[in-house]
This record gives structure tokens, sequence and C-alpha cells, in this order.
């Protein structure tokens, strides 16, 4: 059964951007590239929100056809181009991208069946108001944490209050050179 995985850049003091969406924090080596790499290349398909979407429908199709973009670049955004891509969208109004299938809302019996659909994992990048979604439902099979050694002291947080606390497992931890530390967790 596929698994749905959770994929978040965050600082020590838990933010994933900054007020403005900067990203301009992040610690990019070779080493964080292989495993974004090898997650997708064993990924049956993205889940992605309306706006992730729309971001990454805007940007990596064109670096796949680009030939400037070094190999490995290139070869990334190929594979993220091939995925099926299942975009979480109440409105309906999303981005054209090449296999794409909308939800409009989730709904454990729905992502349960997606779930026991064949393929790779369901690999689910930024979209903080569906992995609250899904978090809240309960339906997150694993949460890796790609935990960047700095305090932003602002921004935006993974997760908001109001839930009660979710304890978690500790699958492996892994430093990079970079001094990024990418944890593994599944729910207790």
């Amino acid at each position: 059964m596929r698994k749905i995985v959770v994929s978040m850049w965050i600082t020590l003091d838990g933010f994933v951007a900054g007020p403005a969406d900067e990203m301009d924090w992040l610690l990019v080596d070779d080493h964080l590239q292989k495993y974004e790499r090898d997650l997708v290349d064993n990924a049956g398909a993205l889940m992605l929100g309306r706006i992730t979407h729309a971001d990454f429908a805007g940007h990596w199709p064109l670096v796949a056809r680009d030939p400037d973009q070094p190999d490995d670049v290139r070869g990334y955004a190929q594979r993220l181009d091939a995925l099926e891509k299942i975009v979480v969208s109440a409105s309906g109004d999303t981005a054209t991208w090449g296999d794409s299938r909308r939800l409009s809302h989730l709904d454990p019996d729905g992502i349960a069946e997606l779930k026991r659909g064949s393929g790779g994992d369901i690999v689910v990048y930024g979209s903080l108001t569906l992995i609250r979604s899904l978090a809240r439902l309960r339906l997150i099979d694993e949460i890796h944490l790609l935990v960047h050694p700095l305090f932003l002291r602002q921004g935006k947080a993974l997760f908001d209050g109001g839930q009660p606390p979710a304890r978690l497992e500790l699958v492996s931890a892994e430093p990079f050179a970079s001094g990024v530390v990418l944890m593994k967790y599944h729910p207790a």
C-alpha cells in the first residue's frame, strides 16, 4: 500500500518560509539534492495544494525542457513533470499541468482508495493548508523534516494551533554536510 509522505524544509524554530514566503535561508547541497531526487524517483504521485501546484506547474516543466540546466536539476524536473499530480482544490481554479487531477476536498475514504492504488508513495510538498488538513484527519503516514540550522524568528509555521498534540516516532535521522538534518517520523 502506498504511503502519504510529507517532505518539508524547516528551521529549528518551526518555520517553513519567511513572512512573505521567503525561502532564501535554504542550505542546498549535493546530499540534500540526492535525497530529493531519490524521494521523487521512488514516488508514484505528488499531492499538492492549489497554490503550490500552480507554482510547480509554472516552473518545473520549463526546467525539464531547458538544456541549459544542469543534468541533475533537469532530471529532477523531468521526474516531477512525469509524475501523476493530485491537486486538492475546492475552487477548481487549478493550473494546467500534464497528468494532473483534482480532488475537491479531502475525504478519508478517498485517500484510502488513492493509497491502495499502484505505484510508489504519494509525496506532499509545500501546501501548508493541505498538510494541516491531512494531519488533522490523521492521514499522513510519514513526515520527512529537513531541519535547517537556523532560527528564522518569524514566518510561516508548519503547524498552527488549535489541534491536540500528536506524538511521532523517529524512523531515522541523517545529518548532511551543510548542517541540515533529515529526520523521518511516522505517527506513534
